[in-house]
């Protein structure tokens, strides 16, 4: 019967592995190109003479209303420099950043064949960390200020939010930028809805970043993914204990999906635990209900919370 067991999770173990190469092998073979647009070049090395040729090709870059000599003043100011020679240094050559962004929407277009190939424009922009990389449909506009590493003399952030201030963050933040643009906000209130919505953008990170580890999707040290794991079954046993998982009470939202040092559960492991654990667990739901159902990513995307927790089986691991 042992032997029997052990022969059966091997077949199954080997059948999922035979899946996976199928998929990569056909996502390879979807011909994408894209090209990288060097806004912030672009503007920092023009003359302040030739400033009307830069706002005719980028007229987005240039809302009404401000006049030239907020972009002049902006060219030419001592600290925007240095911070445009900053990004110079880190991204002289962007070409593995692009590399990152073919593999990337090879997989898009494999999962969502209507996916529009977009153009990558980068940018320095003013630091707004929830805005590091804005998905819209043909564009993929970059601030690159925001990727100089997360020790960067330039960055008075606390460190968690600092964390991912990395290269290797862009292109999960591409994924969390699509998945906006792709769903609507979640309008359920509830702590378990709100899990299950950043355990799809999660599972969406598994799919169209297989080469990236846990803690790259999750934005998440290796330490703190450790955290998780060996914490999953006390953290959901403290959410059925507490009544948690269907309250509305949305000071909930902060204390375990939105980013934070660490989680709040008014407990002495505050301290150990990473922020946003809420979203780990939901993110533990979504990849059970995928692997218990036949469910295309466009539909798990469309499927309510509730379908998809009661369809999950989802067990925390002990």
């Amino acid at each position: 019967m042992k032997r029997y067991l052990i022969s059966s999770v091997l077949s199954l173990f080997l059948l999922s592995c035979g899946q996976k190469n199928k998929i990569e092998k056909a996502v390879n073979e979807i011909p994408v190109e894209i090209k990288v647009e060097r806004f912030d070049k672009v503007f920092f090395e023009t003359k302040p003479e030739d400033l009307s040729k830069v706002k005719k090709e980028y007229p987005f870059f240039f809302p009404a209303g401000n006049d030239d000599s907020v972009w002049l003043d902006k060219m030419q100011d001592p600290l925007w420099r240095e911070l445009y020679a900053e990004v110079q240094k880190k991204y002289a050559n962007f070409d593995p950043v692009q590399s990152e962004a073919v593999t990337l929407f090879k997989h898009l277009k494999y999962y969502f064949p209507e996916t529009k190939t977009p153009k990558l424009i980068t940018v320095i922009s003013e630091m707004d960390y929830n805005n590091k990389v804005i998905y819209a449909d043909s564009l993929v506009i970059i601030s690159l200020e925001m990727y100089l590493g997360k020790e960067h003399k330039f960055y008075q952030f606390p460190n968690y939010i600092k964390e991912n201030f990395v290269e290797r963050q862009i292109m999960p933040d591409v994924v969390s930028s699509f998945f906006k643009f792709k769903t609507t906000p979640n309008q359920d209130k509830s702590l378990l809805s709100n899990m299950i919505f950043s355990g799809k953008e999660l599972y969406l990170k598994d799919m169209l970043l297989p080469d990236y580890s846990d803690a790259d999707k999750m934005g998440y040290t290796p330490e703190q993914i450790t955290w998780c794991v060996e914490n999953e079954s006390y953290m959901w046993r403290y959410f059925i204990e507490k009544e948690l998982l269907y309250s509305d009470d949305q000071k909930l939202i902060p204390r375990f999906i939105g980013m934070a040092p660490f989680s709040k559960f008014y407990l002495e492991i505050d301290n150990e635990s990473p922020g946003r654990v809420g979203a780990w667990l939901g993110w533990q739901i979504v990849r059970s209900y995928m692997e218990n159902n036949e469910v295309s990513l466009q539909q798990l995307l469309n499927s309510n919370a509730k379908e998809i927790f009661e369809k999950s089986k989802y067990k925390p691991k002990k």
